[in-house]
């Protein structure tokens, strides 16, 4: 048998492990920019928010029915990430991590056990040690095993937990074909056109038919639904053959100094990703692009391809070329939306012999020098030490997340954030409104404003409520001292000269009294 353990609505889950106060209450997380939504709780698919939904799209939604919204924060989400699959480490054996949030467990040989409980007891373990809620689905192949995980999900009864061990024939008949792992949007309506509208219909196609218009991935898919191993657990996956970083800018970047700290950036966090996978890239790739949604702009994209001639994964070395390929694409007078660097050509660090004659490059020398530099960032925090020519104040300048919460799990400021959370739950429970607002003021200065709570039961600001407060109970001096700030500029401002004048009409009074 083989499990698949999935986590429910994952960066969802994990923020709610920090702010117990979200629980049952609509939560949706948004993708790079605040763009799009990304992940959803069961409250906010029953508002009838879609997956990628534009957020342009449903900010009255969001008002309206006070939707708690999320920047994506993957440093919190990878590091909840990993406690999840050290955590499913001590029930089985073997273990291939598919994703972020889903893995596969080997429990062949394991039959004699009770799999329900053992389900269950994965169920209560990850939710007691990490926070985060899981379905587990069980089969004798990969296929059904996300099917019965799929089923876990959907059914109320199931409680989390659903095994497929001999009988399957019902479930495959209420799984669409379009919900099989491996199917995609393409295959489905083709399957569609020829009756084949559910899982049970795909398994009664002839083998000859399915490799023919689907390939042998589709018949090993078939197999798989039947019952038939095809696809084994793999605990060591292959490294990447293609590395890359992109991103689309908060705003448009008008000069090449500001592009290639961008890029500077990118080929950086590439050679990250190159030395934790043992990896050297001979050939590096940066394009820029302005925004071609705004037709009305003028468009311009162009991208330039550098070969090294020794494969590395040194950062300074690919900082160095990207710049470079800046120098040869870059023109002026256009406003750049996006920008990135790829990498190809990769191969095992140290495989490649020297390729030129004259090639003085050191690079044992690099590889010590981005040991060191690793390490120094592991220990102390991404881009401690970076090269000279990257952003000052990192490549998350360069993006919008105005709803992002604190690194609860990856930096020690982020502890301090976990204070506000209870402080806002008792807030919401009725608690003294004031003592939250205590809270927030003792938090680190660089938190203050990382709250990403935006809903009418809780005041964003302790100024916000003050002000509230102040036109609650009719407080007009109040009123006029928040919005006298910015009217005190000139010497002829309103303020200014009623200020003057009650001046003036106590001294008149004084000198009547005389």
């Amino acid at each position: 048998m083989i499990a698949l353990v999935d986590v429910n609505n994952f960066y969802v889950s994990c923020e709610r492990v920090f702010c117990p106060a979200l629980r049952e209450q609509p939560v949706v997380v948004l993708s790079n920019n605040d763009g799009c939504v990304i992940a959803r709780s069961e409250e906010a698919k029953a508002l009838g928010i879609g997956m990628g939904q534009p957020v342009f799209e449903i900010r009255d939604l969001i008002r309206r029915q006070g939707v708690h919204v999320f920047s994506s924060n993957y440093a919190l989400y990878g590091d909840m990430s990993g406690r999840v699959m050290n955590t499913l480490r001590h029930f089985a054996p073997a273990l291939e991590v598919y994703s972020v949030d889903e893995s596969f467990l080997d429990f062949r040989g394991m039959e004699h056990f009770d799999l329900a409980a053992r389900a269950r007891d994965i169920r209560q373990t990850v939710l007691r040690w990490v926070g985060v809620p899981v379905s587990v689905g069980l089969g004798p192949t990969k296929v059904l095993a996300k099917i019965a995980n799929r089923l876990a999900k959907k059914s109320a009864q199931a409680e989390g937990c659903r095994i497929l061990s001999e009988r399957w024939d019902a479930e495959l008949r209420d799984i669409e074909v379009g919900d099989v792992w491996g199917i995609g949007g393409k295959h489905t309506a083709f399957l569609q056109r020829y009756g084949i509208k559910t899982a049970y219909d795909l398994t009664q196609a002839s083998d000859a038919w399915v490799r023919k218009h689907l390939s042998v991935v589709g018949l090993r898919i078939k197999k798989e639904l039947q019952g038939e191993p095809c696809l084994d657990i793999e605990t060591d996956l292959p490294g990447k053959k293609n590395v890359g970083t992109t991103r689309t800018f908060r705003h448009p970047l008008r000069t090449e100094a500001e592009l290639g700290e961008a890029l500077a950036d990118f080929a950086a966090r590439c050679g990250e990703k190159l030395r934790r996978q043992h990896s050297s890239a001979a050939i590096l790739s940066a394009y820029i692009q302005t925004n071609d949604i705004a037709w009305m702009e003028p468009q311009y994209a162009r991208s330039f391809a550098v070969s090294f001639t020794t494969p590395t994964n040194s950062t300074l070395l690919l900082v160095k070329a990207a710049r470079f390929a800046l120098g040869r694409i870059f023109r002026a007078g256009y406003r750049y939306k996006r920008a990135g660097v790829l990498l190809g050509g990769l191969q095992p660090a140290g495989a490649g012999g020297q390729t030129a004659l004259f090639n003085a490059t050191d690079h044992p020398k690099h590889a010590r020098l981005m040991a060191t530099m690793d390490a120094l960032n592991a220990r102390y925090g991404r881009n401690t030490l970076r090269s000279a020519a990257q952003t000052p104040g990192g490549s998350t300048r360069l993006t919008q997340q105005h709803r992002l919460s604190p690194g609860y799990t990856t930096k020690w400021g982020g502890v301090g954030g976990g204070r506000m959370r209870a402080a806002v739950s008792a807030a919401q429970q009725g608690d003294d409104s004031s003592s939250w607002q205590r809270q927030y003021w003792k938090r680190p200065r660089s938190l203050r404003t990382a709250t990403p709570l935006r809903s009418r039961s809780i005041p964003p600001s302790p100024l916000a409520a003050l002000r509230r407060s102040a036109v609650a109970q009719g407080k007009a001096g109040m009123r006029r001292h928040l919005t006298a700030g910015t009217k005190r500029g000139g010497s002829r401002g309103r303020g200014t000269d009623t200020t003057a004048r009650r001046r003036r009409d106590r001294r008149r009074g004084k000198a009547a009294r005389r």
